[in-house]
């Protein structure tokens, strides 16, 4: 594949070139020109945007697609067409199809699903065995054949010596153990945050206790054991404050935070809207204030999408009974445009991806072009007409974000929206 990329403005704090406008020759896939003017003397095609801005190729931590067994909800191929669209390079997927991913025949599958690709899937395999938390699954036989973390996927590990010999075990080949942090019994039936909101709606809740507890629990688990542990999707303002603790005595963890956790609170959920429901719930504005600021002093690592299809017979039925979850590639960018910085926005789309062993390389000459192309400034309402999946549960639908993806250019192929 041969490109000539013209008067990109490159976003790359690791490069040379940062915060300047260059043209980019790529030849065969990788960058083999950068300059201020590059002639097309071989007549390559060309890649000329309005307002064009190339940073290194996004990556996300946390993503679901269906197949196989919920292949109407989302397919590989599919999901990995609506990554490209939404400047994902890279994504890791979770372990939650059916059957789950819990073997090195199931890695294996999903990486032959994804082969030649132009964007990497990096497959997570389930923690335990069905991920029914009760035997550990082939955890190194699936790290041998390229799971790249281990995660019952919204499911908690109830119990404790469980994640003590998982992380005890995975440390032996630097295996990242993932640990949903929710006390069942301490949630109950709740489906909302436990909060005013939900005493209006009349709603059961589920207590900001419910995640602490088990962050708490796990942060003390890692004491003792080492290892490495990564919790994802944290809510609360407690969680942060644990967190930051655990940072501070050194241990090796690393937590994330989805997206619509940062944008909304629990107040949207007046109309009892489905795609308001998601796991872990909308918190309150002191929640999504303390997250903001852990994302800003980097105690929380990364942010997710926390992408999750799911078909509307689900979604559209009533609110105690809807499937937890939104997609979430599509709207990512243009959400954490409205929240912080270009500059923060972009690293933090591209931060993440060595802790699941994923190496990136600076924007520079001789360097595999893994790159994503956007343009910053353009704002739009988003819509259906945004959603590339084949689920349209959408929780940003109708917000009005900042940020245009034009494609993505990785793996010596080219995307372009």
């Amino acid at each position: 594949m041969n490109i000539l990329v013209k008067s990109a403005t490159i976003l790359d704090s690791k490069s040379d070139f940062h915060n300047t406008t260059q043209d980019i020759l790529i030849e065969n896939g990788v960058i083999t020109q950068i300059d201020k003017t590059i002639e097309n003397s071989k007549n390559y095609e060309e890649v000329s945007l309005k307002n064009l801005h190339v940073s290194q190729g996004w990556f996300d931590s946390s993503v679901s697609f269906g197949e196989p067994g919920y292949e109407e909800r989302e397919t590989i191929a599919n999901g990995l067409k609506t990554a490209a669209s939404s400047g994902f390079t890279s994504i890791a997927l979770n372990a939650n199809s059916n059957p789950v991913i819990d073997s090195n025949a199931d890695i294996t599958f999903i990486n032959a699903k994804s082969a030649n690709n132009i964007v990497n899937l990096l497959p997570i395999g389930a923690l335990t065995v069905k991920s029914e938390s009760e035997d550990l699954a082939e955890l190194y036989d699936m790290h041998t054949a390229g799971a790249v973390a281990f995660y019952d996927y919204k499911k908690p590990i109830e119990n404790p010596n469980l994640v003590k010999i998982a992380l005890q075990y995975a440390s032996n080949f630097g295996g990242l153990v993932c640990s949903f942090p929710f006390e069942r019994k301490i949630a109950g039936k709740g489906v909302v945050n436990e909060h005013i909101t939900s005493t209006k709606l009349g709603l059961k809740g589920i207590p900001a206790l419910a995640e602490e507890l088990h962050v708490a629990r796990d942060l003390f688990l890692l004491e003792y054991t080492g290892g490495k542990l990564h919790i994802p999707t944290i809510s609360t303002a407690k969680s942060v404050a644990l967190i930051r603790e655990a940072k501070q005595k050194k241990l090796d963890v690393t937590c994330s935070v989805a997206i619509h956790n940062l944008y909304f609170t629990d107040d949207v959920l007046t109309d009892f809207d489905t795609n308001y429901k998601v796991m872990p719930p909308l918190r309150t504005q002191t929640d999504v204030d303390a997250l903001i600021e852990a994302v800003k002093d980097g105690t929380i690592d990364f942010v997710t999408s926390d992408h999750t299809p799911i078909d509307v017979e689900q979604k559209k039925i009533e609110f105690d009974h809807a499937a937890y979850g939104t997609i979430g590639l599509e709207s990512a960018f243009g959400a954490l445009q409205n929240i912080f910085t270009l500059k923060k926005t972009v690293e933090l789309l591209t931060k993440g991806a060595k802790r699941f062993g994923l190496k990136k390389q600076p924007i520079s000459i001789g360097a595999k072009a893994d790159l994503t192309l956007f343009n910053p400034d353009q704002k739009y309402t988003f819509t259906k007409n945004n959603v590339v999946s084949t689920s349209k549960n959408a929780i940003f639908e109708n917000e009005t974000l900042k940020g245009k993806v034009y494609g993505i250019i990785a793996n010596n192929q080219a995307y372009l929206n």
